[in-house]
């Protein structure tokens, strides 16, 4: 896609500066600079300035494009389905659902795991081997990111609070810490806090 050229002053009227569209959808500029870097959402025009210009056009692809990372779909998968008329919509999202579904799966396994740990009365022992450090270590060496691991921790939460909270206290969690970490479980975390 060629380099977007200085807009007539009419046109830049209705379009909006990178600041406006991230502001718009609560986004960072260095995200939006990075679609942009990528290719995954070119400003259609430049200010006599040079400031990058975004017509309502783009303002579109920008929703579609949330609404696709909001899936869980990653940014070629976005890429793909929207410059590729080919792509198939429904078999890219048939297969996000799937990943999700093995990825629940793989979690209620290691939820159930733990849970009978702690019911087998294990706490103590389990206590004396493992700490924070080392679950999370074991929880990234099975594969988890930072965003798996609050997903796990968020549905430990949801279906089982007390165990949740057993089971932190188990690592010899803080009191402050185990509410920080059951509120993040929860959504109700925010920056600066904990």
């Amino acid at each position: 896609m060629p380099a977007p050229t200085p807009t007539s002053p009419a046109t830049v009227q209705d379009m909006l500066t990178i600041g406006q569209v991230a502001k718009r959808f609560a986004l960072s500029r260095s995200t939006l600079l990075y679609y942009d870097e990528i290719g995954l959402l070119r400003p259609s025009g430049r200010s006599r300035t040079n400031y990058r210009l975004y017509s309502e056009a783009d303002l579109r692809r920008m929703e579609r494009i949330c609404r696709y990372r909001s899936a869980g779909l990653s940014l070629e998968a976005i890429a793909g389905l929207l410059d590729n008329a080919e792509e198939d919509l429904a078999t890219v999202l048939h297969d996000q659902l799937a990943a999700l579904n093995r990825e629940i799966q793989q979690l209620r396994d290691q939820q159930r795991l733990i849970t009978q740990l702690l019911q087998a009365g294990d706490t103590l022992a389990l206590s004396r081997v493992v700490t924070k450090e080392i679950w999370t270590g074991l929880l990234r060496a099975a594969g988890l990111d930072e965003r798996g691991m609050h997903r796990w921790h968020a549905e430990f939460e949801r279906t089982s609070p007390e165990a949740h909270r057993d089971f932190l206290e188990s690592l010899g969690l803080e009191e402050k810490e185990i509410g920080t970490i059951r509120a993040w479980s929860r959504g109700e975390w925010r920056d600066g806090e904990g």
